[in-house]
């Protein structure tokens, strides 16, 4: 069976084509940039154990839609086609961020799905509306395929009330469903599971740290998410590419009370406007890194307060699991920013965290130990892969 997984963020587009049941992909790939300055595709075609690469730099991509139609042709054209025709794919997954109080599991999406994830943009802005997106462009391009959507929120649902409630009165949670969901769920799913294998434990006390453009932790005790640092929507927690993190609520009060602003600018400016990107200007960490290297002194703040943040996290959830087995990081910031491992890991001692920094500034494929021999929690790159998690829930569900 033919499954393409899309799973589109704020910026980006990762997919991959598996034909299951085997796990390795046909190909997989990754669309950057996406209405930024300098867009990139990065398509890797997979044949008889060779990775053949093809890349290839847009002069733009204004949009999910125009970075899809560049991955169909990918697919479908030249020596390193891997189907004839769009025919060929028999379903795809999408990722979907925010599934609320409605969408607890993995669902085949028809008509009556799409007009309800409608009501979930407001939830998840910079993520729903462009995986809505990426559902009508794929059926548009995919036509035999079944459309299926596995939800970020899905994994935190074992959340204890204690967890997942807000001290507002009841009424807000029993008629409005306002509660913790958390997100980034089938990356925290799939690298807690690999880390469980990895450390030969079935009963695990971990801390995943998932840092992409979008960041969250979770705190997962015997493959059970048991806190979570995104909340209702993905704003709060950790500070992200764009978005604002935890903030104390007065400042919302302040902007609209005293500075004259709408509910819509409120959201724009925390959403959109804050993060990285309000402390240095960009989102991307790669750019951060660079004007760090130039000496730029409000860059490495930034990446001090993104650390201390996440320090904070890790602290809070060593209480919540009583104990800790190993911390986690994974997605492109987490994999591939030793600069920001090593700010988040020093000073941990305590915790009983050591980072071994030669491990730590050493690339390699695959799950990787960069803590140091006598460290008593574990600390590992654990590549997410949240395309083989989708596949696998999809091929669950209509096999």
């Amino acid at each position: 069976m033919n499954i393409f997984v899309v799973n589109s963020g704020s910026s980006s587009i990762k997919y991959q084509l598996f034909k299951m049941p085997t796990n390795t992909p046909v190909c997989s790939g990754l669309v950057e940039r996406i209405g930024l300055s300098n867009p990139t595709i990065t398509h890797k075609v997979f044949v008889d154990g060779e990775e053949k690469v093809i890349k290839l730099t847009p002069e733009e991509l204004p949009d999910h839609e125009a970075g899809l139609k560049e991955v169909n042709t990918l697919l479908t054209e030249g020596e390193l086609a891997v189907i004839q025709d769009p025919a060929d794919i028999q379903v795809v997954g999408h990722r979907i961020v925010h599934g609320g109080e409605r969408f607890t599991t993995t669902t085949i999406i028809d008509a009556k799905v799409k007009e309800e994830l409608k009501g979930t943009f407001q939830l998840a802005p910079l993520h729903n509306p462009a995986s809505y997106l990426g559902i009508e462009v794929a059926e548009k391009i995919f036509v035999n395929a079944t459309q299926i959507g596995v939800f970020d929120t899905a994994f935190h649902q074992t959340l204890p009330p204690k967890a997942y409630r807000f001290a507002i009165p009841n009424s807000y949670y029993t008629d409005f469903n306002i509660r913790t969901y958390g997100f980034h769920g089938t990356s925290h799913k799939y690298v807690t599971e690999q880390a469980a294998d990895y450390l030969g434990k079935v009963e695990s006390k971990l801390i995943s740290i998932h840092l992409g453009n979008g960041c969250s932790m979770a705190a997962v005790n015997n493959g059970q998410s048991v806190d979570t640092s995104m909340g209702f929507g993905p704003l709060s927690g950790l500070i992200m590419g764009t978005r604002s993190g935890d903030i104390d609520a007065t400042v919302v009060f302040y902007l609209v009370n005293q500075l004259g602003y709408d509910i819509e600018q409120v959201s724009n400016l925390l959403n959109k406007r804050s993060g990285m990107l309000g402390l240095t200007g960009h989102s991307d960490m790669r750019d951060i890194t660079a004007a760090i290297e130039q000496g730029d002194e409000q860059a490495k703040l930034a990446y001090n307060l993104y650390a201390y943040r996440i320090k904070k996290y890790i602290g809070s959830y060593t209480a919540v699991l009583n104990g800790l087995d190993a911390i986690i990081f994974t997605a492109g910031v987490g994999e591939n920013d030793a600069l920001i491992r090593e700010l988040i890991c020093t000073d941990l001692e305590y915790l009983g965290i050591e980072l071994d920094t030669t491990a730590n500034s050493t690339r390699s494929k695959g799950i990787r130990e960069i803590s140091t021999a006598k460290s008593k929690v574990k600390v590992l790159i654990v590549p997410t892969n949240e395309e083989l998690e989708i596949a696998q829930q999809c091929y669950g569900l209509v096999s």
